[in-house]
């Protein structure tokens, strides 16, 4: 009797066996985000163009309410026409702890779509208005503490996960500079004085001159 049950037992005792020598494969991870397309068209301030200052970058804390920056720091004078930088619907057009805010989402970026945000601004669209590439979303208010001349604070979400906006610009936004009149001596190789660039040139990273007209200063 006692050998039946041994004999018995030797299928579960095998397969128990197996289970520990063979552990299941743990279930995937979520896979890692991928980046933003670059769907901007625009700068949010600055002349059209050109490329505005960077005062803060984009930095990520390194959990949920640790420190860090959610968005970039654009340098820009208050009264500034902040832009949509892309396609899209107005979500939400108010204000947030006694700052002014507009955040569109941008059309075909997927589930949930991408939102930018824009502070602290004075909105002029309502919630709901469609945006083109380029059109006033609301004029920069004054200082707020954030930056101390005055700036824009530009954000990217996705769902409720802060993206770096400077991913939403093409190459060929990120490179331009602000533009400048050449002096009439030390122009680069191929241009002459009277011409504008903004730091590019073919072969060396810098963009075609362009004829100069009146220019606007560049916000600083």
């Amino acid at each position: 009797m006692p050998l039946i049950r041994l004999e018995l037992l030797l299928p579960t005792l095998a397969a128990l066996l197996a289970a520990a020598l063979n552990p299941p494969a743990p279930p995937p991870g979520p896979l890692p985000a991928s980046s933003p397309p670059r769907v901007a068209r625009n700068w949010p301030v600055g002349t059209v163009g050109t490329h505005p200052p960077v005062l803060r970058a984009w930095d990520p804390p390194s959990t949920a309410y640790g420190a860090g920056h959610r968005g970039v720091d654009l340098a820009a004078p208050p009264g500034t026409s902040v832009r949509a930088v892309a396609p899209g619907r107005v979500s939400f057009a108010g204000r947030v702890a006694g700052e002014g805010v507009v955040s569109v989402e941008l059309d075909g970026t997927g589930d949930p779509p991408l939102r930018t945000t824009y502070e602290p601004v004075r909105p002029t669209v309502k919630k709901g208005a469609e945006v083109t590439a380029g059109k006033e979303v609301g004029v920069l208010e004054s200082p707020t503490g954030h930056c101390a001349g005055g700036c824009l604070h530009w954000g990217l979400l996705r769902g409720e996960t802060y993206l770096d906006p400077l991913s939403l610009l093409p190459p060929w936004l990120l490179r331009r500079g602000p533009s400048r009149l050449l002096p009439l001596t030390d122009a680069p190789p191929g241009m002459r004085a009277g011409m504008t660039w903004d730091g590019w040139l073919p072969g060396r990273g810098l963009s075609p001159a362009r004829l100069a007209g009146p220019w606007p200063r560049p916000p600083r």
